[in-house]
């Protein structure tokens, strides 16, 4: 199966249409650590993310960018995903990575996590623009939640 990848923005913070709350899931941040690693490689492995593969090197850079922010989704205190964006020179925020880990795929709470993850980059002060990228490789409710929660999209390639 060929590859495509999606870019998807959002130019206003109004743009949000979040949806509705699930009891127990928040988000909360954390510093770099290997438990970031950890995640992306559980989150990442079923859809081939390349972050899922990454040698010590290209890991310890990724750790070490100084705006990055993580954060983990959880469901009741339980580490239930794990999402990062980080601050560009331009104001534009990237949404790096946001995902549920294998045992909470299905349970209805990625909209919701979503949700969470977006508002948090839009409160970075500055922000004119939040923006994500997944591909036709990532879970099949993932490009139908993005465009749910208000993202349009801006490019598709192959």
């Amino acid at each position: 199966m060929e590859e495509i990848v999606t870019q998807l923005e959002m130019t206003a913070a109004d743009q949000l249409n979040p949806a509705p709350p699930v009891d127990g899931v928040t988000l909360r941040a954390v510093e770099a650590s290997p438990l970031i690693r950890d995640l992306h490689v559980r989150i990442g492995t079923p859809y081939r993310w390349p972050s899922a593969e990454r040698s010590d090197d290209e890991w310890a850079r990724w750790l070490a960018e100084p705006q990055r922010r993580y954060r983990l989704v959880e469901y009741r205190g339980e580490v239930a995903g794990a999402a990062d964006f980080e601050p560009q020179h331009d104001e534009d925020i990237e949404i790096t990575t946001f995902g549920l880990l294998p045992e909470f795929v299905g349970k209805g709470f990625g909209g919701y996590a979503l949700t969470l993850v977006v508002a948090d980059a839009w409160a970075v002060p500055g922000a004119r623009r939040v923006w994500l990228h997944t591909s036709t490789l990532d879970h099949p409710n993932a490009l139908p939640n993005y465009l749910r929660r208000g993202f349009r999209s801006f490019t598709r390639s192959a």
